[in-house]
């Protein structure tokens, strides 16, 4: 069977099992079993794929159509130009929060704190983009944050402390951290309880931890809104990723907390996708 012979198979299988992106998946799948990648792929279409090379196909594609996300099976995913080691401990960096790190540097600031940093996608993508700013990342899970930890080899270096929000940071050693940031960011668990089991198969793999937000999705959020203002400097800036159809509500949050100067951020789908706004002066 040719490379095309075996593409075409595979994605037919893979749409019958409602997968959303058959061909794309297949191509990534493939790529990774023949050490090429997709360009490869497409000038060696009529080449004949060997048994070995079949079977090690077919145990990724297996593990696809189990509804294992593509990044968890490759273990890595491109961010911002970035590639990041992922596992199931992590969520898997997505477009939509690019968004985020594009509001985050439109402003000018000499710290920054990620919070429920996961993979540390976030963080690392901004200190890679200005390399001049002290980046800190903070996550409750300890799994995470070795992921984290391990997307910074050979990148910018990032203060990494495992921490319930800011409930460690008190008590950190003088020096570990700053004690406030001129920008606090943070992509939180916002999905309501009830939604998650509605989600597909790939994204209820992902860790709830990093995914329930609570009964409307906000606990995180109401959490970080009124413990960020001890930890920003007079007039610093919060910024929050959240479902469009919450901007709203979050905005009253802020509002009702004293933060001033709110706007919102719009996704590649025109969609509101970050809300943010700044501490007291």
């Amino acid at each position: 069977m040719t490379i095309r012979e075996t593409l075409t198979e595979a994605s037919a299988r893979l749409s019958a099992a409602g997968i959303d992106t058959p061909s794309l998946d297949a191509s990534l799948l493939l790529a990774e079993t023949l050490g090429a990648n997709r360009t490869g792929l497409i000038l060696a279409c009529n080449e004949p794929l060997s048994g070995e090379g079949y079977r090690r196909f077919g145990q990724l594609l297996d593990r696809r159509l189990s509804g294992e996300p593509v990044a968890y099976i490759l273990g890595r995913k491109e961010f911002r130009g970035l590639d990041f080691k992922v596992s199931p401990a992590v969520l898997i960096p997505r477009p939509d929060t690019e968004t985020l790190v594009e509001a985050a540097l439109k402003t000018v600031s000499d710290t920054v704190l990620d919070l429920c940093t996961g993979s540390g996608a976030v963080a690392i993508a901004l200190k890679h983009e200005r390399p001049a700013l002290a980046v800190s990342a903070s996550d409750i899970s300890p799994e995470a944050l070795e992921v984290a930890r391990q997307n910074t080899v050979n990148a910018e270096p990032v203060t990494f402390i495992e921490s319930d929000l800011f409930a460690a940071f008190p008590t950190l050693p003088q020096g570990a951290a700053p004690r406030r940031f001129g920008m606090i960011v943070s992509n939180p668990p916002y999905v309501p309880s009830a939604v998650i089991p509605t989600l597909s198969r790939e994204v209820r793999s992902e860790p709830r931890l990093a995914l329930d937000g609570g009964n409307d999705g906000l606990d995180l959020i109401r959490r970080i809104i009124s413990e960020a203002r001890e930890f920003l400097v007079p007039g610093g800036l919060l910024l929050l990723e959240a479902d469009p159809g919450q901007m709203e509500t979050i905005g009253s949050i802020l509002a009702v907390q004293g933060y001033t100067g709110i706007q919102t951020f719009r996704d590649l789908s025109q969609r509101s996708r970050v809300i943010g706004g700044r501490g007291r002066e």
